[in-house]
């Protein structure tokens, strides 16, 4: 059962970090566009009264699809949770200042829908890991059925 229970897991796992790599495939294929930030800040919010604050950017700009100008928000398509270490989302904000000239990638069959940065890829390179469990799960089913196999036909 142990053998099954790794299978399943790791292949559930590997599932997702498959997935995480596809999306963040997504955005290669758009078009890049240039565009210009409207405005970049950064918001601190309690996500309950006791908790210490939570930091993120903020950020909105425009952009041309075929004579029509867009106005974007988003960074990433999956955005980074908030932060609590505020130089760190303080120094990702420096890398947009308002006014500034950027480029972003636009998805050629929804033009509404634009991020700055493309998604990260290192699920890919980190899918071995639940992989060796799912490696490990076949070695303990192929172990624990050459021992029943012996057990129902000792020679």
């Amino acid at each position: 059962m142990m053998g099954l229970f790794l299978i399943v897991a790791g292949s559930f796992f590997a599932w997702r970090m498959w997935l995480s790599y596809e999306k963040a495939q997504v955005t290669r294929q758009w078009s890049q566009v240039p565009c210009r930030i409207l405005s970049s800040r950064v918001v601190s919010e309690r996500p309950t009264p006791h908790s210490d604050p939570a930091h993120r950017v903020e950020v909105r700009y425009e952009y041309e699809v075929d004579g029509v100008m867009h106005i974007g928000d988003h960074i990433r398509q999956v955005e980074s949770a908030a932060s609590a270490h505020l130089e760190d989302v303080r120094q990702k904000q420096q890398g947009y200042p308002a006014g500034s000239s950027q480029t972003c990638f636009v998805n050629p069959a929804a033009p509404d829908e634009a991020v700055l940065q493309h998604g990260s890829r290192a699920a890919l390179y980190s899918i071995w890991f639940p992989l060796l469990f799912v490696l490990g799960g076949f070695g303990m089913l192929r172990g624990a059925l050459r021992r029943s196999a012996a057990q129902t036909n000792p020679l």
